[in-house]
């Protein structure tokens, strides 16, 4: 499992067409940002994975299901395969010199373009080779994170919280950060305990971005 024959189709996409997937808003005039592939890419990434889960797991119900989609899918993940790939090195150097350009170095360090540019390129790969090759190497792209996903507590808040009552302590979760249309807003959320911060996470709902930041809270207090 790995990301070769997802950079391979990115490889080769028709240069337009990759050059729209990694140009930020802020660097074009009208509706030739990387947003709409975003979108695009969005669907595709969640249909394959989807696909993927119902025909290995059978015996799992759906909201089972839903729950290791979230983990496999998340902004975190898209973000891991965005940095195998390759996508801030493609992103500085599809950066424009305009001056009312914001810098790819400012954009990397936010929680939400690496990830959507991620989906970009996957929806520009969708447009110019089709579902059907595009979804096998999505699916072998996102294989770790899928593994990762059907092994780590399905429903990491609950460890979590179970963990601190151990402790004699208790996690809350607050939003920091919105971003996205409203058709497909993306939620950051923090988890802390006490006055620290043990987690962020970011989902397409509040709920699947508070089990990230609780799976990232887990593992930084060795639960």
């Amino acid at each position: 499992m790995s990301v070769e024959g997802l950079a391979a189709l990115v490889g080769e996409l028709p240069d337009d067409l990759r050059r729209r997937a990694l140009t930020h808003s802020s660097w074009t005039e009208g509706p030739e940002s990387y947003e709409r592939l975003a979108y695009l890419g969005d669907s595709v990434l969640a249909l394959a994975v989807a696909a993927n889960l119902y025909e290995r797991f059978p015996e799992v119900d759906s909201g089972g299901l839903t729950k290791i989609h979230n983990h496999a899918v998340s902004g975190v993940s898209c973000a891991e395969i965005g940095r195998e790939l390759g996508v801030p090195a493609m992103l500085e150097a599809a950066e424009p010199e305009a001056e009312e350009a914001i810098p790819a170095e400012i954009l990397l360090a936010g929680s939400r373009p690496l990830p959507e540019v991620t989906e970009a390129l996957i929806g520009a790969c969708f447009l110019t080779f089709g579902f059907e090759r595009v979804a096998a190497a999505v699916v072998a792209a996102f294989g770790a994170q899928i593994e990762y996903a059907t092994e780590a507590p399905v429903d990491a808040k609950s460890a979590l919280q179970e963990l601190l009552a151990r402790r004699r302590a208790r996690v809350s979760y607050a939003v920091i950060a919105e971003s996205g249309p409203a058709h497909r807003r993306t939620f950051e959320v923090e988890a802390t305990v006490g006055e620290e911060r043990v987690g962020t996470g970011t989902g397409r709902s509040k709920k699947a971005a508070e089990q990230v930041a609780a799976e990232q809270a887990l593992k930084r207090l060795g639960g």
